[in-house]
């Protein structure tokens, strides 16, 4: 199965026993097509810097993940993307795609977490591979639910619509 754009759909940065999450969702969806969710743990301080990408803060000092796009950039490449490309139990592992200045591409191996943050810097898509998604995705229950509760409105409008004045004629 091909690889497929994702966005993120939320990170949970926890505390204590509770694990922080970033959670990717499918970027589009095809034709009845109940959406995946690819839920990933991380460090807390990785999900407090994909947090700070995305909501940057004026005069923060820059973190690791800027220090390496600020690298990438002064060495003459662009981030092209990134890819959630393997999953083993419950490490998942990651490829950063860069364009060098030459036109060639180099793909670098980093954690996920690493990867989506720079990708929230850069504003490049995120991808993860098929098998990823097959292997480690869980499906989105409420989309589903809801799906199911609209074919029961649905089925139920139908028959009300079937019924004649005779059906309620009662034979005693």
């Amino acid at each position: 199965m091909p690889r497929r754009r994702m966005d993120i759909q939320t990170v949970v940065v926890g505390s204590g026993p509770v694990s922080s999450l970033v959670v990717l969702r499918p970027h589009e969806l095809g034709e009845g097509e109940h959406p995946t969710r690819l839920p990933i743990r991380i460090g807390t301080v990785e999900a407090t810097a994909i947090s700070m990408g995305i909501d940057p803060r004026e005069g923060g000092r820059p973190m690791t993940h800027d220090l390496l796009l600020s690298a990438i950039n002064n060495l003459g490449g662009t981030v092209r993307d990134i890819c959630i490309n393997d999953v083993s139990g419950t490490t998942f592992f990651a490829v950063v795609e860069i364009d060098r200045a030459a036109g060639e591409m180099v793909s670098v191996d980093a954690r996920p977490s690493d990867a989506i943050a720079l990708a929230v810097r850069t504003d490049v898509p995120i991808y993860a591979e098929g098998d990823v998604i097959d292997t480690a995705g869980l499906p989105d229950f409420g989309a589903i639910e809801e799906t199911e509760r609209e074919h029961e409105i649905a089925d139920f409008h139908d028959f009300v619509q079937s019924l004649s004045p005779d059906d309620f004629n009662a034979t005693l």
